[in-house]
């Protein structure tokens, strides 16, 4: 079976339209496409158009694909009517293993047979959700970060059934909306990126839970220290370039400290005291101001990064980025 590749791609269909399928409606509407959505929740039209009218400004500034539009967006009652012609198919339903495996057998009986059907999860395994799907070999997972119409990270995970040929379509799609894929080697839970910030969150949590910190002094202990670095480099590339002869030379000097009881990695006990003191703190350093300007401001934040990269790190092919191969 040839699946379609992203020079075939006009209509993509999204299936549920939380955070993250608003986000992409967002970006695939940016980029030119016909977006096909469906999700059965009351008001879910309504929300879906109201987000992309709020995004929508800033995507003009960013810059706009030939015949990008709002008015590309087809919502429908069914999944079956979504997903009827479309050309690549992101499934951003909740995390649950059983209504993921109902989904994508709808789906795919109601796609056309050559079409890439990818999941938005964030850890589950790909092998489980294609186990009922109709054409499994051409399941993929493939996981953004939100926002998902700035950050160009996505994952790339393919199931015991999936073929190369499906990942590598997937990569290209995402390629040519502007997305940076990065392909997981192996299946295994939760992937690479969210393994990686759950050890963080845990040994956060520990820090709160054992009041040695408070979230404000957290979070300000990571975005002004090394998440700094971390934009652009990653936690081994910028240990590897502090000392003079390299990663080998700080092993040697640091290399003990992994031994070290520094870190607890088993998350703290889950209660209503450390919830409360999660969300207390979190709202106090909100404080009074309003979510969709903290969002604004997040976003052109993030722009502002993206552009101090491109201006001042290495261009692709350069900054060591291991590339897909995403040849139709």
């Amino acid at each position: 079976m040839a699946l379609k590749g992203r020079s075939n791609i006009a209509r993509v269909g999204l299936v549920g339209t939380g955070t993250i399928g608003s986000d992409w409606a967002v970006r695939c509407l940016a980029n030119g496409l016909d977006v096909s959505v469906a999700d059965p929740a009351p008001g879910a039209e309504e929300r879906l158009r109201a987000h992309i009218a709020r995004i929508w400004p800033l995507m003009e500034e960013i810059g706009l694909k030939d015949g990008a539009s709002p008015d590309r967006l087809t919502f429908w009652p069914s999944i079956a009517e979504a997903v009827a012609n479309a050309d690549f198919i992101q499934e951003n339903v909740p995390e649950r293993i059983e209504l993921k495996i109902a989904v994508f057998d709808e789906i795919s009986r109601n796609a056309p047979a050559d079409t890439v059907i990818a999941s938005s999860s964030s850890g589950l395994l790909p092998s489980e959700i294609q186990s009922q799907t109709r054409h499994p070999e051409r399941v993929v997972i493939g996981h953004p970060f939100t926002p998902l119409y700035i950050i160009p990270l996505v994952e790339v995970v393919g199931g015991e059934q999936t073929s190369d040929e499906a990942k590598a379509k997937a990569g290209g799609f995402y390629q040519g909306i502007g997305m940076r894929p990065l392909l997981v080697r192996k299946e295994i839970d939760a992937f690479i990126s969210d393994r990686l910030q759950t050890a963080l969150w845990r040994e956060a949590l520990h820090l709160l839970n054992d009041d040695v910190a408070t979230i404000a002094e957290i979070d300000a202990a990571l975005w002004a220290g090394p998440g700094l670095r971390w934009a652009f480099m990653g936690v081994a590339t910028a240990w590897h370039i502090s000392g003079e002869r390299g990663m080998r030379e700080s092993m040697g000097h640091f290399g003990h400290t992994i031994k070290l009881p520094w870190t607890k990695l088993e998350a703290p006990p889950f209660s209503e005291e450390l919830v409360e003191k999660i969300a207390s703190g979190c709202e106090a350093v909100q404080g009074d101001r309003d979510r969709h300007e903290l969002h604004r401001r997040r976003d052109r934040t993030l722009l502002a990064i993206l552009d101090a990269i491109e201006k001042n790190w290495y261009g692709p092919g350069e900054d060591g980025w291991p590339e897909m191969d995403t040849k139709d």
